[in-house]
């Protein structure tokens, strides 16, 4: 028998101009978390839609205990034992839990009827045997994310799966959700499962993996034992270059105060919240998920309603009702979520630069096309934004290039007040670089940025200010100088040293 319950050697894949995958492995042991690293684009998707039936190899070879393998499509590899938990969720959300992990294959009665007890009784005791407090009966819709991935697992184990690819899983959870998930993927470990783990977040990896492999432009670069690399190994080689210095940020040259807040208040959500945001500085806004962040930045933005308190701009009140009395003020809010909030994912990336700046670009009502492309080139060209042309749709686009373009549309805008809410989320090591890069350059050109982040390495070196929120109320502010991952924790958690 082999010493790798997978193997794919060799394996090559091109599109149309693109070569995704040029001679490309993956070997995982029985038993394993192996992690899958590397850029966006660099051909993970690829690999994993090769494995799962999704797409048909050009060439290379897939094995399964030693013994070579076809997989033609997703029935096929799900009959072989292989299933994929997707960063976007396969469930559908009004019927229930047990109806979604046995859909399209429910246990029948004589008659051809669903038996509608064996199939609960099934369920529950999948959930029961992975230690999953969840209701079989429980509708999906009304479950969070973190029980929606349970039931994606679940889902996969009730088949016999012998390997689960996750895509970031944890992108949409909270610390104590991921410890959750972590526990649950350590008990599947023991029961001898092969866990294919892709993650953007460097520190999971040596959290949880065994073994991780890094693809670099559609090439294997190598595959090493966690124990005996670095972070900063990890990135060179996913990069290509040595990143000294992921939150490279230059020192804010303070100016005048541009925006204000004062005991600003929405019912049962922010208490009384004050704070000042300085024109050429990144003002840094950490908290656990659910302390009031992205409210705050929604009320900010007119999006949701102040009860009491007051906003200032440049030294004047301001009444802000609705996003557009927002922007009319100077302010901009890139949301958390690109492809649900912010980014029209089937129009070109020029439409998408220049949506907000269309008033500008049109005379009569009508659009001014020729400017409007030389507008959407001029942010292309400047923010680096990868893209075969200005004509192709956004949802081609890697993470970080679309993120380049929800921020460019604002800068059509000239905003003086940027709020971004995790603006580098499921985006790679070196477009997280280029973000951040390109923050340090608005902020040095005097505009005043509040950056809401989930990652505290991102919030300690990026920010030339901290402010910590709890329970909708801010629980803390440190200097750059001052603030450390200690110290926020504690804060976030309102636990006393």
């Amino acid at each position: 028998m082999s010493e790798f319950f997978l193997s794919m050697e060799h394996i090559s894949k091109s599109f149309p101009g693109v070569r995704a995958l040029d001679d490309a492995m993956l070997q995982a042991r029985p038993g394993e978390v192996h992690a899958l690293v590397g850029e966006n684009g660099a051909g993970k998707s690829t690999l994993m839609k090769i494995l799962t039936g999704a797409l048909a190899k050009d060439a290379g070879v897939i094995r399964l205990n030693g013994s070579e393998v076809l997989i033609s499509d997703p029935a096929g590899a799900l009959a072989l034992g292989i299933s994929m938990i997707h960063q976007e969720l396969n469930l559908i959300p009004y019927l229930d839990v047990g109806q979604n992990i046995f859909l399209g294959r429910e246990p029948l009665r004589s008659g051809g009827r669903i038996d509608w007890n064996a199939l609960y009784a099934h369920t529950q005791a999948q959930l029961d045997l992975m230690q999953i407090d969840l209701d079989s009966h429980a509708t999906v819709g009304h479950l969070s994310i973190a029980q929606q991935q349970m039931v994606e697992i679940a889902k996969a184990l009730s088949r016999q799966a012998r390997l689960i690819a996750m895509d970031e899983p944890t992108s949409s959870l909270t610390e104590r959700e991921t410890a959750r998930l972590f526990d649950l993927i350590r008990s599947l470990k023991s029961q001898g499962v092969t866990i294919i783990y892709i993650s953007h977040r460097l520190e999971e990896i040596f959290d949880i993996a065994d073994t991780v492999t890094v693809l670099r432009d559609g090439k294997w670069v190598g595959t090493y034992p966690v124990r005996e690399v670095t972070s900063a190994d990890l990135v060179q080689k996913m990069v290509g270059r040595e990143v000294e210095d992921l939150f490279k940020k230059e020192a804010a040259a303070r100016q005048n105060i541009v925006l204000q807040a004062k005991n600003v208040s929405s019912a049962g959500f922010l208490h009384d919240i004050s704070f000042d945001l300085y024109r050429g500085e990144i003002l840094g806004l950490a908290g656990l998920v659910g302390s009031g962040r992205t409210t705050l930045a929604r009320t900010l933005f007119g999006a949701e309603a102040i009860e009491r308190g007051e906003i200032w701009i440049e030294g004047k009140r301001v009444r802000i009702d609705s996003p557009q009395d927002a922007i009319r003020c100077g302010i901009g809010l890139v949301p958390e979520d690109r492809k649900e909030q912010s980014l029209f994912l089937n129009m070109a990336v020029a439409d998408n630069i220049t949506m907000s700046a269309l008033p500008k670009l049109s005379t009569a009502g009508l659009i001014d096309f020729r400017r409007l492309r030389r507008v959407a080139r001029e942010y292309v060209d400047t923010l680096d934004i990868r893209t075969p042309s200005l004509t192709q749709r956004i949802r081609n686009l890697s993470g970080g290039n679309q993120q380049k373009v929800a921020i460019s549309r604002w800068l059509t805008l000239n905003p003086h007040i940027l709020i971004m809410d995790e603006p580098t989320r499921g985006i790679d090591v070196g477009a997280k670089a280029e973000i951040h890069a390109l923050m340090s350059q608005l902020a040095k050109q005097g505009m005043g940025i509040l950056m809401i982040s989930s990652e505290l390495p991102e919030i300690l070196g990026v920010s030339d200010r901290i402010l910590v929120m709890r329970e909708g109320r801010i629980a803390a502010e440190f200097t750059r100088e001052q603030a450390t991952q200690e110290k926020i924790m504690l804060a976030a958690t309102g636990t006393q040293h």
